[in-house]
């Protein structure tokens, strides 16, 4: 037991502080995701309820693309083939340089882009459970396009969209475990160097999976109260 507690300890003879830097790069990380993916997601449904074909057409091969693909080979795909493309580019300029991209950027960029496709699903339904009339109130009431859209749908879209975007959110916190794989020093990464070296794996996997079901308990009461405030105006019948 002591030994134990050495080797979680923070200073020179544990590992504490390697572990607590992994989880605040993990926290990092998703929180960095989540407005990109979100943003991203949002204008995806917009052009898949848009009137123009070409843009319906261009959202669905996004998200089926990126819905369809394993995470893991996105982010390989992201963080690969950005260096092979920016060295190529230059290149064909005549200069021979090696490229490395940001762990961190390129794994932000990956999760992103699967986090938008599940998100934009989940936007389309909200938007669809919208009824009708509300944007033909907006509009009876002199409002533009924009301004219906930004004050009557936008907050009612939040609401409805909010319990699929929490899961999708307990998801992305998971799925930034795989960035410890393109170098990143996750908790994960930091996790499996400290089992390596001390030869504890159950110990600091035992760990890391506790410091993840805490992120999630602390995610998904936070997600209960969001939810509670966004419903605070519903009238109770």
């Amino acid at each position: 037991m002591n030994e134990a507690l050495t080797l979680i300890s923070f200073g020179p003879d544990g590992w504490g502080d390697e572990i607590a830097s992994g989880v605040l790069i993990t926290i990092s990380l998703a929180i960095a995701t989540l407005p990109f993916g979100l943003i991203l997601g949002f204008f995806i449904a917009l052009a898949k309820k848009s009137e123009e074909p070409s843009l319906r057409m261009a959202a669905n091969i996004y998200t089926t693309i990126f819905r369809g693909l394993p995470e893991l080979l996105t982010l390989f795909l992201v963080y690969f083939g950005v260096q092979i493309a920016i060295q190529q580019g230059l290149r064909l300029i005549g200069v021979e340089t090696f490229v490395e991209v940001n762990s961190f950027v390129a794994g932000m960029v990956a999760l992103a882009f699967v986090f938008s496709s599940y998100a934009s699903e989940a936007f389309l339904s909200a938007f669809r459970g919208i009824p009708q009339g509300q944007y033909e109130g907006g509009y009876a009431l002199g409002l533009s396009r924009f301004k219906t859209l930004r004050l009557i749908i936008f907050p009612q879209l939040i609401r409805l969209a909010l319990p699929a975007l929490g899961n999708l959110w307990l998801i992305l916190l998971k799925e930034t475990a795989l960035v410890s794989v393109i170098g990143l020093a996750d908790l994960v990464r930091q996790s499996g160097i400290a089992a390596r070296v001390t030869k504890e794996p159950f110990l600091f996997f035992g760990i890391a999976c506790l410091i993840y079901l805490v992120l999630a308990m602390i995610s998904s009461f936070g997600l209960t109260r969001i939810e509670a405030w966004s419903k605070r105006g519903d009238v109770v019948r």
